[in-house]
């Protein structure tokens, strides 16, 4: 049996939201509307440049309050279980969590951004530009979810 690896992450920063919990926050992305400030400390503001120019980026960040997992999981909505690694569950072996945001505005070394589904508090691992020719893929399959999205306007 392999040998588990430990690794040490080192926050860039924490964010701010009007999410206090888990389960007030939204599980569909498109009815996350309120706006949430992503602080990236003083050190790492320089990091930040040229970020205005992007509509969306890409968050990376620590579900600190997550404590314990089930490798079958039933989704808000849905009557059977999948497994772990095909939901979006913040309850994982290795607990982080990634989501694409709309860019508000910058001011310094905060971010406001749509769309986030972290809670307050949570630490803030990195941000990258949302690029959709990198990131979208096609034909894209949707497995157990075919049907069962439903989308808002965009």
């Amino acid at each position: 049996m392999e040998e588990r690896r430990s690794l040490e992450l080192k926050p860039v920063g924490i964010i701010h939201s009007p999410y206090k919990n888990a389960g007030e926050v939204p599980n569909q992305e498109y009815r996350r509307e309120k706006i949430s400030q992503i602080e990236v400390f003083e050190e790492f503001e320089e990091g930040l440049r040229d970020i205005e120019g992007f509509s969306h980026i890409v968050v990376i960040y620590w579900f600190h309050r997550s404590q314990r997992y089930e490798l079958l999981v039933k989704p808000p909505g849905q009557d059977s279980l999948h497994g772990l690694f095909s939901t979006r569950s913040p309850r994982r072996p290795c607990p982080l969590g990634l989501t694409v945001v709309e860019l508000v505005a910058r001011e310094k070394n905060v971010l406001k951004v749509k769309g986030l589904d972290a809670i307050d508090g949570t630490p803030l691992l990195d941000i990258k530009p949302y690029i959709p020719l990198k990131h979208e893929k096609r034909p894209i399959e949707v497995g157990w979810l075919e049907g069962k999205l439903g989308r808002g306007k965009s």
